[in-house]
């Protein structure tokens, strides 16, 4: 029985998936030579796993409602199911458009044009994707669809010169520029799809144009994409597929740093605000292993939960979102979310003025995430808290290289 009808079975299926996500680049090398047909993939593989984020994201909203910058609605079930149609159909053709582009631009970057090739590396790069659609099932974990589609990314990246031809050197910008078709299909996709629930809304999106001699795609807005660093971060993330791979045994594997270590790094005290308790903390799985330092400070009535976290090989993901330099602000009834750069590192910001709730996150060396969490703390008080543990000292702890 041919693996490339993966839906036959849901052994195949499941064993394929595990493939992709742990050894990616010997995967390819046996998709490169599986004959396959468009309708074939489709049937097997495409339209079960596309399900995913669509089904999920259904019962999502029927049953925890959506959650737009504090405001909170329920929308009602044929509202819902007419979107989540809508998406699901979109994303069927999404595939083929891409896979389309994909196949038309192969020559430009030195490989070869094969149509069902580029729909089978299309098709399969967005296993990461669509597996990570589960967590729509919560909207409040929604945020964790991000690393699926960074992995993804990845994904294409390692097949490109593999299943189109393309020369190595040459793999890089042409995954950038397969980033900037991606983003731009799911803009129609998700456009379309909140029309069809009647939903007010709108959004643009700007012509990206290349800086050669910087090494950077730039947009007019404002955002970019550091293409230096998405090799680096690429880099980064074949080794933790790898370390995914070995289990972390029997392979190279990141050094963590010791929890001991981490809880050093948590303060007396911070923006005023005393020592109550502190924890340290480590574990994972499958070689992807991370380990963290928490300390509880407290003040009056307001309080801040400081937490130091070691990624690891996961820190991949943050190196990979690292080198698209995004800003994004949005702020309706009292509450704002802030997505940026400070000192050349990536900060999210979210903050409730009516409940004195909010975090402040900076990622450090691509490796290191410091939160700071408060209830009736200032903003100012948390991006204190989070200087106080220094960045700059954690990333220190980082290997170069």
């Amino acid at each position: 029985m041919s693996v490339v009808e993966p839906g036959s079975t849901g052994g195949n299926l499941l064993a394929r998936i595990k493939s992709l996500l742990t050894q990616p680049t010997a995967t390819w090398q046996v998709i490169d030579v599986e004959p396959a047909t468009v309708g074939g993939l489709y049937k097997s593989w495409v339209i079960p796993l596309a399900a995913i984020p669509a089904v999920c994201g259904f019962i999502g909203m029927v049953v925890f409602g959506v959650s737009v910058l504090g405001f909170s609605y329920k929308p009602s079930i044929p509202s819902a199911l007419t979107s989540a149609i809508v998406q699901y159909a979109l994303s069927l053709a999404g595939v083929y458009i891409t896979a389309l582009v994909i196949d038309a631009l192969a020559p430009t970057f030195g490989g070869t044009k094969n149509q069902v090739q580029a729909f089978k590396l299309v098709a399969y790069a967005s296993v990461a994707a669509w597996i990570s659609g589960v967590f729509q099932l919560v909207p409040a974990l929604g945020i964790l669809v991000i690393p699926g589609a960074l992995y993804s990314l990845f994904l294409l990246y390692k097949g490109l010169p593999i299943l189109m031809k393309t020369p190595e050197d040459k793999a890089l910008p042409y995954t950038v520029l397969m980033v900037i078709v991606a983003a731009v299909v799911n803009i129609v996709v998700m456009s379309i799809a909140g029309a069809a629930m009647n939903m007010a809304g709108g959004g643009a999106a700007g012509a990206m144009s290349r800086n050669a001699g910087a090494g950077v795609l730039t947009t007019p807005g404002g955002g970019s994409v550091d293409l230096g660093k998405l090799e680096a971060a690429s880099k980064q993330m074949e080794a933790a597929a790898k370390q995914m791979q070995t289990g972390g045994d029997g392979g190279a594997s990141v050094a963590m740093a010791d929890p001991g270590v981490l809880k050093g790094f948590l303060p007396a005290s911070v923006a005023g605000y005393a020592l109550e308790s502190s924890s340290s903390a480590s574990g994972g799985a499958g070689g992807m292993t991370t380990s963290s330092a928490k300390a509880l400070y407290k003040k009056g009535d307001a309080q801040i939960t400081v937490t130091v976290t070691d990624m690891g090989a996961a820190g991949a993901l943050a190196a990979m979102a690292g080198a698209f330099n995004v800003h994004s602000s949005s702020e309706e009834n009292g509450r704002y979310e802030k997505l940026g750069k400070v000192d050349g590192r990536t900060t999210m910001e979210e903050y409730d003025r009516n409940s004195g709730h909010g975090e402040y996150s900076v990622f450090a060396g691509d490796r290191f995430m410091i939160q700071a969490e408060g209830e009736k703390a200032s903003v100012d008080e948390l991006k204190a808290a989070v200087a106080a543990v220094g960045p700059g000292r954690l990333e220190k702890l980082a290997p170069k290289g």
